[in-house]
């Protein structure tokens, strides 16, 4: 039978549809449907750290320190923050890759719909939408409490801002949240150029409040004999497991670099930038992490820290009240710069979305003049201004982190099949590898190599987290995906990386280094976290997932681009 005719068959399977693919030989920018669908290209290295620092470095450091310090590593609190720090460097080295190789304002989604299929880039954007919508309305959320700080109270707000409940019902509103998010989406709205402006000023100044704190907090801590450091207890009085506990706790403060990635379309230099930007905006973030940690439980010791203001505490006790402001003025600065980060990125995958046909025309349409997906940016804006008004998005946070770790899973596997698999859809690129065509039992043996990583990893991470089954069973189960993982491990470096080359994507890109192992290191620790996130959460979760899958059965695989463009 022919080729064409197989072809035209298969596409009218269900699983062909889940599985197509974007072309991967596109090296020079995301396909437009219009030429009003053109982002400018305005960002250079300094921006795209800002970017990264401001969307990475949250209020939550301001509390997260005491937290892991008093329940989990004591004093080795930032050696927590370095071996988290280093886990989510794996998966800054791949996105570092695939950004400057494809640069994309869909970052993992597109990178998902190059490699590994329409249905799991579905996924990967609409729980990225997710992430976003949430984690910027909790951000939001948190603002007004600071602000009362330096006005004495809740109380004493403008009535204008301040929180009042709905009577008869427990719905407590929030108008400074929903101000705050009217002021952010207006100002993504105006343009890339003043965004990124502003995002730079204001990580600028959250740099500098930490940086007050690691300076007066080191004057502090010489002063005193650094009494935090001699207790009896030891440097690890939770004993390594509790500092590897706790890195598993802060790895979630380093969150937010992949915004950079998002922002590929509208760097100038993708293929020099992007790398640059990721790479330091980690470096930057780790470093202040791991310095503001040491100097805080240096000057107060461990079980005296007031796990809910940390910082402020730890000055407050050593006579230097007024440095509590400060600290405030730098958490509210750190909530602005993250809700920047947040709503950022939003926007450009939905565009990208509607772009690819997943998605209705209006959510990809770019503002002539100020060169912006606005539709998606007031789309997104208005959800969140109703969900930090009056929604209480605390039992949300949580599903936060579910979108950003299977998007940092997905980019791992991405490198892999990248690496091993690359698409040979294309003319172009079957030419380069004529050989593949004759050796397809080769793709076919790296295919299963890579099913048998990701199928052992998902095994030992259940394990790991499967508390309730038999001991026997979850050895059983342990043991089982240890085997798989080593496996196709083995099998993958035994083998000749075909995707390396240059006719994939960009010439002179960043190249991760140590594939496959890196890759499979990332996929490893983002499966694990996400094996031990709640079940309560991963419920919720599954409730957005079940209704993206539902859109996406209606609309997004009728009106698919790849499925119109295939015949």
């Amino acid at each position: 039978m022919d080729a064409p005719l197989l072809n035209k068959r298969a596409e009218h399977n269900g699983l062909y549809k889940l599985l197509r693919r974007k072309a991967a030989n596109v090296p020079e920018e995301a396909p437009h449907t219009s030429n009003d669908m053109q982002l400018i290209k305005a960002l250079d290295v300094s921006q795209l750290v800002s970017i990264g620092v401001g969307t990475t470095i949250g209020a939550g450091i301001f509390i997260l320190v005491g937290t892991v310090a008093k329940e989990q590593a004591g004093p080795s609190v930032s050696v927590s923050f370095f071996i988290a720090g280093l886990a989510a460097a794996l998966s800054a080295l791949c996105y570092a890759e695939l950004a400057s190789r494809y640069p994309s304002a869909g970052s993992a989604y597109h990178y998902a719909y190059t490699f590994l299929g329409e249905g799991f880039a579905w996924l990967v954007g609409w729980a990225l939408v997710l992430e976003y919508t949430v984690g910027g309305s909790t951000v939001a959320r948190g603002f007004s409490p600071n602000l009362a700080l330096f006005v004495g109270g809740q109380e004493k707000l403008p009535i204008w801002l301040m929180r009042q409940q709905i009577p008869g019902t427990n719905i407590i509103l929030d108008p400074c949240a929903g101000l705050l998010v009217v002021v952010v989406t207006l100002l993504l709205c105006a343009g890339i150029k003043e965004s990124a402006t502003a995002q730079t000023i204001m990580t600028a100044g959250l740099v500098l409040v930490l940086l007050f704190v690691i300076f007066v907090g080191s004057w502090i801590g010489f002063s005193t004999g650094w009494q935090g450091y001699k207790q009896a207890s030891g440097f690890l009085p939770f004993g390594l497991r509790g500092t590897l506990g706790g890195a598993a706790t802060v790895f979630f403060s380093y969150i937010g670099f992949d915004a950079v990635a998002s922002t590929a379309e509208e760097v100038k230099n993708p293929q020099r930038d992007l790398p640059l930007g990721i790479g330091l905006a980690l470096f930057i973030c780790g470093s202040l992490y791991m310095a503001v940690s040491a100097v805080v439980v240096g000057i107060v010791p461990y079980t005296q820290m007031n796990p809910d203001t940390p910082i402020s505490s730890a000055f407050s006790d050593h006579g230097v009240s007024w440095a509590m402001y400060i600290v405030a003025v730098g958490a509210m600065v750190a909530m602005l710069t993250t809700l920047l980060g947040s709503f950022l990125p939003q926007p450009r995958i939905l565009m990208t979305m509607s772009r690819d046909g997943l998605l209705p025309s209006i959510f990809g349409t770019v503002n002539k003049s100020t060169a912006v997906p606005v539709n998606s940016t007031l789309a997104t804006g208005l959800v969140a201004v109703l969900m930090s008004t009056s929604m209480n998005v605390d039992q949300l946070s949580g599903m936060v982190s579910v979108g950003t770790l299977m998007a940092f899973t997905v980019v791992g596997l991405c490198i892999l099949v990248l690496r091993y698999v690359p698409p040979l859809e294309e003319s172009s690129i079957a030419a380069s590898f004529p050989e593949e065509e004759e050796h397809e039992s080769k793709r076919f043996l790296a295919v299963l190599s890579i099913l048998s990583i990701f199928g052992g990893i998902l095994l030992v991470s259940l394990a790991s987290s499967f508390t309730f089954l038999a001991s026997w069973g979850r050895w059983m189960m342990g043991t089982v995906g240890l085997l798989l993982l080593i496996s196709g491990t083995v099998k993958l470096l035994i083998t000749k990386e075909v995707g390396i080359s240059h006719h994939f994507g960009h010439s002179n890109c960043f190249h991760c280094p140590f594939v496959p192992v890196l890759p499979v290191a990332s996929i490893l620790v983002n499966v694990y976290l996400l094996a031990n996130i709640g079940i309560s959460t991963w419920i919720r979760v599954s409730v957005w997932l079940i209704f993206g899958l539902l859109v996406y059965a209606f609309y997004g695989v009728h009106y698919s681009l790849s499925g119109r463009t295939r015949v």
